[in-house]
């Protein structure tokens, strides 16, 4: 079993906060992705639980023992870093096998684990190479060979697929998962490419400026983002934002913005007797959005169209704004072709439970509470909370 625990961690370099109080709680066998922009925190996150980096606060625990102060040999973890750290001058075989022999184990041990370990990753033929005769792909396989000879507590890798070419790096995410099945072990994992998150992870904790942003399953962030953060920073292109406003009408509750006009997936059963309005940031996912000549939700003129192969995407300026207004554009994905051109005046459709909804101060996510029977839901037309 290997269950970590970051109990308020922080780190502090030279007067910047690089993690902030980050509470976290690692499941055994987890695939848990630490993702997020540059400097937002998570390498320097998973160098102070390897121990390579001392935390300012908090704690960490492993199996419920706190090895805050431990150094890192005696941490039970292994790390599989960004560079494949290989050391140069020594075969496949005595790289995977040096973590065991440091330990003193006899050799004949040592060849067996290193024989099993290079079975599972197909290194087999490769055993009497060095690693300049390697590729980039062999490379990173052996570098997680060395990490599995040990059979650590809980495996951490920082960004280990990032110097590898589209395919090699599509390939290599497909082994780790398979891999990941088959050990059934703890892997924390950092990346800034959401599709290996998205792809691999039981579970994503995004992180923005050294805090958690939000943590939950890929479907979880991408499908209920908590925040205008993550709605923007997953997805490719990201949600759809723009200033809203949410008020009552004679059918129900309505976003509107200049161009738009769409009711919200709200269950209304109260009379409207106030004209009171919300404003709020809305949030459209590009997929969501349905080309449609009928009458619209939304409308707009075609400004560009991207040819993707089987899909495409289509930008639309919405209303009547000078194409350099802020928040006036949205973005469509929609399959191959599409049907429109550059300068269509073109319509679309939307589902009412596609529409999300932020607080423009603070921007997170709100939901609405309804209002009790006696009161007209128009006395509550702004009842519009952010989610905890």
């Amino acid at each position: 079993m290997a269950r970590l625990y970051l109990d308020a961690i922080s780190k502090r370099f030279a007067g910047t906060d690089a993690v902030r109080a980050v509470t976290l709680d690692i499941a055994h066998g987890e695939f848990l992705v630490l993702l997020g922009p540059s400097g937002c925190g998570k390498s320097t996150l998973l160098r102070l639980i390897a121990g390579l980096e001392e935390p300012t606060a908090g704690r960490i625990l492993l199996d419920g023992n706190d090895i805050s102060d431990e150094p890192p040999q005696r941490r039970d973890l292994a790390m599989v870093f960004q560079s494949y750290a290989l050391y140069p001058h020594l075969t496949v075989e005595k790289n995977i096998g040096f973590p065991l022999r440091s330990r003193r184990q006899p050799r004949r041990q040592i060849a067996d684990r290193v024989a099993e370990v290079a079975t599972v990753l197909g290194l087999g033929e490769l055993l009497d190479r060095r690693p300049a005769a390697l590729s980039g792909g062999q490379r990173q396989r052996v570098a997680l060979a060395r990490a599995m000879v040990r059979d650590p507590g809980a495996f951490l890798m920082d960004e280990p697929l990032s110097n590898l070419d589209a395919k090699l790096r599509s390939a290599t995410r497909a082994e780790l998962i398979a891999l990941h099945r088959r050990l059934g072990a703890t892997f924390v994992y950092v990346t800034h490419d959401q599709v290996e998150a998205m792809t691999m992870a039981t579970r994503i904790a995004l992180l923005n400026g050294g805090r958690i942003e939000q943590v939950g399953t890929p479907e979880e962030l991408y499908d209920r983002p908590r925040s205008t953060f993550v709605a923007g920073f997953l997805g490719s292109p990201p949600m759809n934002l723009f200033d809203a406003e949410v008020r009552p009408h004679i059918d129900g509750l309505r976003v509107t913005a200049e161009g738009i006009d769409a009711a919200l997936g709200i269950d209304v059963d109260s009379a409207i007797d106030s004209a009171t309005s919300t404003h709020v940031i809305a949030g459209i996912r590009p997929e969501r959005l349905r080309i449609t000549s009928d009458i619209s939700a939304i409308r707009g003129q075609v400004t560009m169209v991207e040819n993707l192969g089987s899909e495409e995407l289509v930008h639309v300026q919405i209303g009547d704004a000078a194409p350099t207004a802020a928040n006036r554009t949205v973005v469509a994905r929609a399959p191959r072709p599409a049907g429109v051109r550059v300068g269509d005046a073109i319509g679309f459709a939307v589902d009412p439970t596609d529409i999300h909804l932020f607080d423009p101060a603070t921007g997170l996510r709100l939901t609405w509470q309804r209002p009790p029977s006696d009161v007209p839901l128009g006395a509550h037309a702004t009842a519009a909370v952010p989610v905890p």
